[in-house]
């Protein structure tokens, strides 16, 4: 196998990797701006620089010239080289900062040089705690600066399109944005406009960056020149807990960092997933920060005289069971949810199995034409290859209404499906019929609803979804409800405000918590009431029986969505289109 050879220590590879990648894999800190895996290698920052060289081969002898210690003669190159865009031979020899004072000392002028003109607002920078030029600086860069003349000042402020603020005056011109509507997205909105040290990114004249996925530029500019015009100075990123989740505003199910302070989801950002979602992610699927955070169903409520008031848990659990109990099973309608996780969709489906009712139904939520071959799908719902490994009966947006307004139905169940806003059906459709919607967020269905059933969302609970390709992915809490406490749960990472907050702070509340439980948890307090218990106490009970009793699911667990990053499943091709 070939073998390289990096601050004296010997590595083996395969195939031809760029050194500069082969050192990041391998865990080796190196500085670097203007380099992103999935983007093309312009070499323009030179911040990557190292020495490098390779064995003297000998044709005559077919052998390495060997020194008067036996060891390889090695001619490095006559200058210095860029590591992101170096291809590892074999026998290569790489110095790197760490054994190379000529290595150290480029670090150090490059950053001299790139900080001349870059303004020293490090302070009042959003990007500020999580900048790699702050970062670098720290590490690598001068002491101090040498440059005491006024700076090139540049366009602040800039409204780049609807979703991108630009400050043109902390641009290092790393074109890593401009390359990203290039290669990835192709929209082609972004190119580097004037000369020397006055260049920055722009549009062209009379046109914004309205890019589906302008905001990924924000995440992979290597300092604080573009940033989130809906985030912008609402919180330092050291204030927040990081919390993985899965984007389920799409069918994509692309994989997230959820952002949250104070009880509150500040930012969405995209998470690394090589199967599903790159480094990247559409734009509309952060703004699902307002429905994990507005407008959400608190306490049960019930419908008094046409006049919806709250109600207390107990009083919605007997309110459910009359309703259920004064009706035959083949007069209950259950509604499953292609936007609800796995869990909520099982738990409902074997509480009325017990029941006797067999058939539970879902009509997705899809639009020819709507996605865009990357991606966004054509799904607008995360879960609805999950309805499908439950067994669910799929029907067309038609055949749903004409059930719903069958004479014979009397109770309807539905969980978490605005069937209503989205045109589906009508309130008129459920006169005369006892109505339960299970829900996080108000909506034209949960205002129709007899009983409303506030529910977690999926960034206050385990759950898990099975997106357009087929692959299984799951969430963890990133959000308290009013019953659950992050310092209890092991896996709701803890933030700053966390471990030094108390609830006498102005900067810390407990108005933020939603009172919200799991579909499963509700159905299993009624279950116990009836003295027949679902075994449902957490999420990984629910999960079990799913693995245990679907064919597609058998013998996976948590523990092996998180190692293997989502499960690759068998999934049917047949599609309803609504």
């Amino acid at each position: 196998m070939a073998e390289i050879f990096i601050d004296n220590v010997r590595y083996e590879f395969e195939g031809k990797p760029l050194v500069l990648q082969f050192m990041l894999d391998n865990g080796l800190d190196h500085p670097f701006f203007c380099y992103h895996p999935s983007l093309s290698i312009p070499a323009n920052c030179r911040q990557c620089y190292v020495e490098a060289g390779t064995p003297v081969f000998n044709r005559e002898t077919n052998s390495y010239e060997l020194d008067e210690s036996g060891e390889r003669v090695i001619r490095f190159f006559p200058k210095l080289m860029t590591a992101c865009s170096l291809e590892a031979s074999d026998g290569m020899v790489i110095k790197t900062h760490r054994t190379s004072e000529l290595v150290k000392r480029a670090h150090k002028d490059t950053l001299e040089f790139i900080l001349v003109n870059h303004p020293l607002d490090c302070p009042i920078c959003d990007q500020a705690g999580e900048c790699p030029l702050q970062i670098q600086t720290y590490k690598y860069g001068p002491e101090g600066s040498r440059f005491e003349h006024k700076k090139v000042h540049k366009p602040k402020r800039i409204k780049l399109g609807p979703r991108v603020i630009l400050d043109a005056e902390r641009c290092i011109n790393c074109t890593r944005c401009v390359r990203f509507t290039d290669e990835i997205s192709k929209s082609h909105q972004l190119t580097i406009i004037s000369r020397g040290d006055k260049n920055y990114p722009a549009t062209a004249p009379g046109m914004e960056f309205d890019d589906a996925y302008s905001l990924n530029t924000v995440d992979i500019c290597p300092v604080g020149a573009l940033t989130s015009a809906d985030f912008r100075f609402k919180a330092r990123v050291w204030e927040m807990n990081q919390t993985p989740g899965v984007d389920v505003t799409n069918g994509k199910g692309c994989n997230i960092d959820v952002w949250t302070r104070d009880n509150l989801v500040l930012r969405i950002t995209p998470r690394y997933n090589a199967k599903v979602n790159d480094h990247w992610m559409p734009d509309f699927g952060r703004e699902d920060y307002r429905r994990m955070n507005e407008n959400r169903i608190s306490r049960p409520e019930v419908n008094l005289d046409g006049d919806k008031i709250k109600s207390s848990w107990n009083n919605a659990e007997l309110t459910f069971t009359e309703a259920i109990e004064d009706v035959n099973p083949s007069e209950i309608l259950v509604i499953g949810s292609a936007f609800s996780s796995l869990e909520d969709n099982y738990a409902i489906s074997a509480y009325f199995n017990r029941l006797g009712v067999n058939d539970v139904y879902f009509t997705p939520h899809i639009e020819a034409g709507s996605g865009d071959g990357f991606l966004i799908s054509d799904d607008h719902y995360p879960n609805t290859n999950g309805c499908r490994a439950l067994g669910f009966n799929e029907v067309s947006a038609a055949e749903l209404k004409s059930k719903i307004t069958d004479k014979s139905v009397k109770a309807i169940i539905s969980l978490e499906d605005d069937l209503i806003g989205r045109g589906v059906i009508n309130a008129g459709d459920l006169k005369g019929k006892f109505f339960a919607y299970f829900g996080s967020n108000n909506n034209e269905t949960s205002k129709a609803a007899d009983l409303v059933v506030p529910i977690t969302c999926s960034v206050e609970t385990i759950s898990s979804y099975i997106n357009v390709d087929g692959i299984l992915q799951r969430t963890v809490p990133a959000k308290e409800t009013i019953y659950t406490d992050r310092k209890l749960n092991l896996e709701m990472s803890l933030g700053r405000l966390d471990r030094y907050g108390t609830k006498f702070d102005n900067w810390v509340s407990d108005s933020n918590k939603v009172d919200c439980i799991p579909t499963w948890e509700f159905l299993e307090r009624i279950s116990r009431n009836q003295n027949s218990s679902l075994g449902f106490n957490e999420s990984g009970d629910v999960f079990e029986a799913i693995s245990s009793n679907i064919e597609s699911l058998l013998g996976i667990d948590y523990n092996k969505i998180d190692e293997l990053q989502g499960v690759q499943l068998e999934i049917s091709s047949n599609k309803t289109e609504v």
